[in-house]
């Protein structure tokens, strides 16, 4: 089940109706509960198996580390659901991967190897809901929180349909608190959950389907090399086209939990005025990097261990986050040049500070408010607006070579593309008409103008300056918009993930 879709909107409307309902608050969770498992089954039913196991192993863990004093038995413990949560992960996500992988190493070696087909389905969202359950472990395992006693809150907390299939992907100390006591959406809540709901289909339906994906595919799917102008317009395209996309998801999740009383963390923050990469990881899928910062980088010594092991972490850090997002070295490229950008930023920074004062004060930034959390690296203020909006211009330009290969579904054409992109080729074919040319145009200087003058503020704060009457005019003309291109139901792009 997907947002944008009519079953989702006759869904929706029943659960809204039975959590308003006089029933007890176990009945209502029960009904969330229930509700989850339906929109999850929807996709593909068996793999609700797969929920539940997930649920249950790292359920009886935090139980047991909670009353296991031994060391060694508690590292076993913990070694229990790592190996349950990312052998599954790695069987579905990466089994055909690293068999392919291993297939061609035989053939280099002059070994000729052919296993049996293996046709694998990837489970939607596992890399999301196992990334939330294993936070639950190891923060139980760290003694950050205690362990939930509650099996129906527990699982809850794993299968909560709003952010199931695609984030933001919640910590336990965010979420399961808000199922403890009785909770039903105010009105304030409701009507500004609804907007967001409209909003992120918007978003999704409007901007991402309706307007970028065409010359998105059109771009990366042609099979010569292309003319600057449509390189650059297909790449821009892509880039305004998985923000909308994403953000769109998110900011779809986040209306619906509001709507039922629950709040979720913000996911994005007008990512494409970042200054600097650090910048933009503290405003792009922000629970994923606060995750592999406090479950992947600082573990593995952050910054506390002199420079080249600093670089070495950011590295493995953005590589390993560039596999999660999909089972292809095209990923591990794209994670690798966010490494490199972040360890390139951070020497820049070194050369302008003082490298003592800079170790020093490193550590803190990590340990501040959710923005600053959300940063490898410590954001350096710089004094003039033009030179903050050149940065930020100097960002985006870089992000969009890194989504080339994000993209792209092989090396052949990531490497034909770039050379389109950077006029190193003699011709080029055009692909893309005057006006698929002109929408991508307008979009992205119309999004990076919005995405500057809102880089320090906040949607709500925007909309409580307006009358109600506005606010109604563009919800209105957001659904009007929705209704005249809603064509299709295409899945969200990190559902694939």
């Amino acid at each position: 089940m997907v947002f944008n879709s009519y079953i989702f909107i006759l869904f929706f409307g029943f659960v809204l109706l039975l959590h308003h309902l006089p029933f007890s608050w176990k009945v209502k969770k029960l009904n969330l509960l229930l509700a989850s498992y339906l929109f999850y089954a929807l996709w593909n039913p068996p793999f609700i198996v797969l929920l539940w196991f997930s649920t249950l192993v790292d359920y009886l863990v935090g139980l047991a580390l909670y009353k296991e004093k031994n060391a060694w038995k508690r590292k076993s413990l913990l070694l229990v659901s790592l190996v349950a949560n990312l052998g599954l992960l790695g069987f579905f996500k990466y089994g055909g991967f690293l068999l392919d992988n291993f297939i061609q190493l035989l053939s280099i070696a002059g070994i000729t190897y052919q296993p049996p087909q293996m046709d694998i389905i990837l489970p939607v969202g596992i890399s999301f809901y196992t990334f939330q359950t294993l936070s639950y472990t190891l923060d139980v395992y760290w003694k950050k929180t205690p362990p939930e006693k509650s099996l129906l809150d527990f699982s809850l907390f794993v299968t909560f349909f709003p952010q199931l299939v695609a984030g933001p992907i919640v910590r336990p100390d965010g979420l399961i608190p808000q199922f403890k006591q009785p909770v039903q959406a105010t009105k304030d809540q409701l009507l500004w959950g609804l907007f967001l709901l409209s909003l992120g289909l918007f978003m999704k339906v409007g901007l991402a389907d309706g307007m970028l994906a065409v010359p998105a595919d059109t771009v990366f799917g042609a099979k010569e090399s292309l003319v600057l102008l449509d390189a650059w317009m297909g790449v821009l395209a892509f880039s305004m086209q998985i923000f909308f996309d994403f953000g769109g998801y998110s900011t779809c999740a986040i209306g619906v939990a509001l709507c039922l009383g629950f709040t979720l963390p913000d996911n994005f923050r007008y990512p494409y005025a970042a200054i600097g990469f650090s910048d933009f990881w503290q405003r792009w899928h922000i629970t994923l990097s606060t995750w592999l910062r406090d479950y992947l980088y600082i573990p593995l010594g952050g910054n506390r261990n002199g420079h080249a092991r600093t670089y070495l972490n950011l590295m493995l850090t953005m590589v390993l986050g560039g596999l999660w997002h999909g089972a292809a070295w095209t990923f591990v490229v794209w994670g690798a040049m966010h490494g490199l950008f972040l360890c390139v930023e951070r020497l820049l920074k070194e050369w302008l500070h003082n490298p003592s004062q800079l170790r020093t004060t490193a550590e803190p930034a990590l340990a501040g408010n959710m923005v600053s959390k959300s940063s490898f690296i410590p954001t350096v203020k710089l004094p003039k607006l033009g030179v903050n909006f050149s940065l930020a211009l100097l960002t985006f330009f870089l992000v969009n070579v890194t989504w080339v290969f994000f993209r792209a579904p092989d090396f052949a054409t990531a490497g034909r593309l770039l050379v389109s992109m950077f006029n190193l080729a003699s011709e080029g074919n055009p692909v893309l008409s005057y006006m698929e040319i002109l929408k991508v145009s307008v979009l992205t200087i119309l999004v990076l103008f919005c995405h500057w003058y809102m880089r320090n503020r906040s949607l709500i704060s925007i909309a409580s300056r307006n009358s109600w009457w506005m606010l109604t005019l563009v919800l209105s003309a957001m659904l009007i918009l929705l209704i005249l291109t809603q064509k299709s139901t295409n899945s969200f792009i990190y559902f694939q993930f």
